[in-house]
C-alpha cells in the first residue's frame, strides 16, 4: 500500500480541480491511500469543495496556501507541508499548479531529505506566457528548471504543453510524460435529454441560435475579445444569442463593455453553475477566446454534449480540435479572426452532424476517466 499525497493550489472551479478530486478518489484502493491538500480560493474564484464531498474525499485545507504571492503565508504553508509530509511519510507526492508545485517540491526536499520517495508534478498548462510581466516570468522561469532536477516526472496535460516545457527548458524531454485530462464524460454525452431547457429558463424563442463561452471571467482567457467577436456577429446573425458561464474577477467590467457594444439582453452572464450538461445540451456553440491555455475541459466537454466549438488555437487546443474535422480554430488575440472563425462554422451549418459526432467519438475516446487512471498508475508504478 503506497500513501500519496494529491497537493493543488486550492479548488477554485476549473479543469485542475476536478481532475485533482477525480484521480484522489478514482485511485486503486488496494494499492494507495491517497492524501489531497488544498489551499484557499480568492472569493471570486468560486469553489470545488463540494465536488470532493460528493466523491468521498475529504482534503486537508490549509488556509495560507492561497493564489497571491505571500511571503509570510507562503513560508506558512510550506512548514505545514513539512510537518504534515514528516507525519504521513508518503511513497508518492504529486502537485497540481504552480504555487503547490513550488511549495510541494519544495516542502518534500527539506521534510524527507533521506526518504525513498517519489515525485511527480502535473503541468496543467504553464505560466509562462500571459500572466506576468518578464521580470516575474523569469522568476518563475528558475524556479521550474531548479524544481524540474528533483522531481522524478513531469507531467504535461497535452504534447503542445510538453513541447513549451522543453522550449523553456523545464526538463529534458526523456522526463516529461503527456497524461491528456480524464474526465466523466457520460454526463455529457447523455446530455441530449435536457435540450430545450436552458432556452425556456432565459425565455428564448426555440429558433435562437446560442453561442456559449464556459469560463472563468479572468485575463488569461480574454473575454473582451470574445465579447467583440459576438457583437460582429450579432450585426450579421440577428437571432444569435451569447451565454457566458462562469464568474470571476471581471465580471462587472465585463457586463460594462457587453452593454456598450450594445449586445443588451443578448448576452446573457449566467455566472457559476453546477448543471453544465443541462447548459451544454441547448448550446449550439461554445467559444473559447483564452490567451494561454493547458487542455480546457470546457471545450471537451461541449465537445462530448454535442456542440461545435470554436477556440483561439493556444496551448493543447490544437492537439484537441482538428480545423474543420472536430471543430474551428482561430488565432489569439484577434477579435476580428475569432469573429470571422464563428461565422465560418455557421457558414457550414449543414456540416454540423458530422463535425459534432467526429468530436464526440473524439472526447469518448480520448477523454475517458478510464484512461486517465490507468496512465498515472502506470507512471507510479514505474
Amino acid at each position: 500500500m503506497k500513501r500519496v499525497l494529491q497537493i493543488i493550489g486550492r479548488l477554485n472551479i476549473g479543469g485542475p480541480a476536478i481532475h485533482i478530486v477525480l484521480l484522489t478518489q478514482q485511485l486503486d484502493p488496494g494499492r494507495y491511500a491517497p492524501l489531497l491538500i488544498t489551499g484557499v480560493e480568492s472569493p471570486t474564484e468560486g469553489n470545488m469543495l463540494y465536488l470532493a464531498q460528493e466523491r468521498g474525499v475529504q482534503p486537508i485545507i490549509l488556509p495560507e496556501m492561497g493564489r497571491e504571492i505571500s511571503f509570510r503565508d507562503d513560508l506558512i504553508a510550506l512548514l505545514k507541508l513539512i510537518a504534515l509530509m514528516r507525519r504521513e511519510k508518503p511513497d508518492i507526492i504529486h502537485t497540481h499548479t504552480a504555487k503547490a508545485g513550488t511549495l510541494g517540491r519544495a516542502a518534500a526536499l527539506l521534510a524527507l531529505p533521506g526518504r525513498r520517495k517519489r515525485l511527480y508534478h502535473t503541468f496543467h498548462g504553464h505560466v509562462f506566457s500571459g500572466y506576468f510581466g518578464p521580470r516575474k516570468t523569469r522568476m518563475f522561469l528558475r524556479i521550474e528548471r531548479f524544481l524540474g532536477r528533483y522531481t522524478d516526472r513531469l507531467i504535461a496535460v497535452s504534447e503542445r504543453t510538453r513541447d513549451d516545457l522543453i522550449a523553456y527548458r523545464i526538463a529534458p524531454a526523456e522526463k516529461i510524460a503527456v497524461v491528456p485530462l480524464g474526465l466523466e464524460l457520460d454526463p455529457f454525452l447523455e446530455g441530449a435529454r435536457f435540450r430545450g431547457e436552458l432556452r425556456r429558463e432565459l425565455c428564448l424563442p426555440p429558433d435562437a441560435l446560442l453561442i456559449g463561452l464556459v469560463a472563468r471571467l479572468v485575463p488569461i482567457k480574454a473575454i473582451p475579445d470574445f465579447l467583440e467577436a459576438a457583437a460582429i456577429v450579432a450585426e450579421r446573425v440577428p437571432n444569435a444569442v451569447f451565454v457566458i458561464v462562469g464568474d470571476g474577477e471581471m465580471r462587472q467590467e465585463l457586463e460594462a463593455q457587453a452593454r456598450a457594444l450594445g449586445l443588451g439582453a443578448r448576452a446573457r452572464f449566467l455566472g457559476f453553475r453546477k448543471d453544465l450538461p443541462r447548459l451544454y445540451a441547448d448550446l449550439d456553440m461554445v467559444v473559447l477566446s483564452s490567451r494561454n491555455e493547458g487542455l480546457p475541459t470546457s471545450l471537451i466537454e461541449a465537445m462530448a454534449s454535442g456542440c461545435v466549438v470554436v477556440s483561439t488555437a493556444v496551448g493543447g487546443v490544437p492537439d484537441l480540435i482538428q480545423e474543420g474535422e472536430t471543430g474551428y480554430l482561430a488565432p489569439p488575440a484577434e477579435p476580428g479572426a475569432l469573429a470571422a472563425a464563428i461565422q465560418r462554422a455557421l457558414a457550414e451549418r449543414e456540416r454540423w452532424p458530422q463535425i459534432t459526432q467526429c468530436a464526440q467519438e473524439s472526447a469518448r475516446e480520448r477523454f475517458h476517466l478510464q484512461r486517465l487512471m490507468a496512465e498515472i498508475e502506470a507512471l507510479y508504478e514505474n
